[in-house]
């Protein structure tokens, strides 16, 4: 399993890069390990707002179909559209080219309320 130490992590399996004023969002590699192949993404539109916690989309896997949370509040700027036609980038790099969305933050305060790598890494631990 890779943690990247630079990023911060929800318990609901998303990490989230701070770029700035932005979010860079994604699955973890843990949680693509445990949905399996993913064969298709849902995610919002460029401009719609996301509240945290609550559901920004959908991602779809052989096993099951989960919902994305998000991780921190702010409107969408960007959309990762490559995930339409190989949603499989999420399975083999989840930290890179298999992100989900960017946005604006509008509370730079909620990244406090994210896990580090340390701890998320402690936290799947203990749910394995």
């Amino acid at each position: 399993m890779d943690f990247p130490e630079e990023l911060k992590y929800s318990k609901e399996h998303f990490w989230v890069r701070q770029e700035g004023d932005r979010a860079v969002i994604g699955i973890t590699d843990y949680a693509q390990s445990e949905l399996g192949n993913i064969t298709a993404v849902e995610l919002p539109e460029p401009g719609d707002e996301l509240e945290q916690d609550d559901s920004f989309g959908s991602i779809e896997a052989r096993k099951t179909v989960a919902e994305l949370y998000a991780p921190l509040s702010g409107t969408v700027l960007e959309v990762n559209s490559e995930l339409g036609n190989a949603p499989e980038f999420v399975n083999d790099d989840p930290y890179d080219g298999g992100w989900l969305v960017v946005i604006e933050m509008a509370d730079a305060e909620e990244m406090n309320l994210l896990m580090s790598a340390e701890h998320y890494e402690d936290y799947v631990s203990v749910a394995d």
